[in-house]
């Protein structure tokens, strides 16, 4: 006799089918470590605009931010720059960045990272406004515009960002573009400077 035709698979037999493949390709064969994806892209939920979806290309050397509510804003490394692992554009030198906010031209200014959090500052200059992303915990950094504290930023390098603006700060759609592309772009936080000399004495220390 003819044997029985396999069973027409199902909708949800196919999802759950999908999603064990997925988790097979994201976490490798054996689910030892997830593997690192050179382009990421990540919506976050934010209270006052809504979704807002930051992508990361840490091999090309990009970050663009976009959402119903928020400007377009993309930063760039320049073609032919050695990056830097741990920085997830790739580089703090400024001349070697482009930044756009809606289509115009800013000016992005990353410090150079040292001892200090101030040294992890990254300042932009768009037509009359100026804004600076800059560390105030080890986890998170805080946006101003000018001198006003607009909200508190936390990125840990992997196109994940989070934003919790001042319940009295006039924050608006631009503030919330560039402040996602630095997070993004640069990370956020630092440790406290103790920190930050010891970890260096035991790097010079041997074995």
């Amino acid at each position: 006799m003819p044997k029985d035709p396999a069973p027409k698979s199902t909708p949800d037999a196919q999802h759950a089918e999908h999603e064990k493949y997925a988790e097979h390709e994201e976490y490798g064969e054996y689910g030892d470590e997830p593997e690192e994806q050179p382009v990421v892209e990540h919506v976050a939920d934010d209270d006052r605009f809504g979704a807002v979806t930051v992508r990361l290309d840490t091999r090309e050397g990009e970050v663009t931010v976009t959402g119903a509510s928020v400007p377009r804003v993309v930063l760039r490394r320049a073609a032919g720059t050695q990056p830097a692992d741990h920085v997830p554009i790739g580089t703090r030198d400024g001349a070697r960045l482009t930044l756009t906010v809606d289509g115009t031209e800013a000016e992005v200014d990353p410090a150079k990272g040292r001892l200090t959090r101030r040294s992890y500052r990254v300042d932009v200059r768009h037509g009359d406004r100026c804004w600076r992303l800059v560390p105030d915990s080890i986890p998170g950094s805080r946006l101003l515009r000018g001198e006003e504290p607009l909200g508190e930023f936390t990125s840990e390098g992997n196109g994940r960002v989070a934003a919790e603006w001042g319940e009295d700060a006039a924050a608006d759609a631009t503030d919330a573009a560039v402040g996602y592309a630095l997070a993004a772009a640069f990370g956020t936080g630092a440790q406290p400077m103790w920190m930050i000399a010891i970890e260096m004495v035991g790097d010079m220390l041997p074995g």
